[in-house]
Parts: C-alpha cells; structure tokens; sequence
C-alpha cells in the first residue's frame, strides 16, 4: 500500500525519467489544461461514486482524483510542504 507521500515521490522519479511509456510523462507532457480537465472529471466521479457506488468505489475514485491532483503538483512546480502548509 502506498501513503500519499510515496506516490509523490513515485510522480516525481516519474517525470524527472521522462520515460515516453509513462502515463504519468504523457499526462504531463498534454499540459495544465488536459490535467485540470482530469482533475474536473475525477472530482465528479468520486461524488457519483459517494452517491450511487458505495465504499470502495468511492476510495478508488479518490485515489485517482489525488493521483491527478499530484501531477497538477508536478506542473506547478509544488512540493508536498507547499501545499500542506494550508492544511
């Protein structure tokens, strides 16, 4: 199982490797705008799933909204600690 914390750390090897094959390379590679409009789309799915689909689809919808939410992090230029002083 992996904290939010290691799979930003994953994002971050991730990008610096440049690797074409990465989802996470492609993602990035589209720009703010195509991750902002993934970032619309799982915040909407994760409340659909709360509504209508139950516990687990609901954690794995979050999962994937907090994925998308860390690779905005990663354009932006963001760490972990720019973000958790808000909290």
């Amino acid at each position: 199982m992996k904290s939010f914390e290691d799979l930003f750390q994953e994002l971050q090897r991730k990008a610096a490797a440049k690797d074409p094959a990465s989802g996470t390379v492609r993602l990035l590679a589209k720009g703010r705008h195509a991750i902002g409009k993934k970032i619309i789309e799982e915040a909407g799915e994760v409340w659909l799933a709360a509504e209508y689909e139950g516990r687990e689809k609901t954690a794995e919808e979050i999962s994937q909204l907090l994925y998308h939410l860390q690779v905005m992090m990663l354009d932006c230029g963001l760490e972990l600690k720019d973000v958790y002083k808000y909290l």
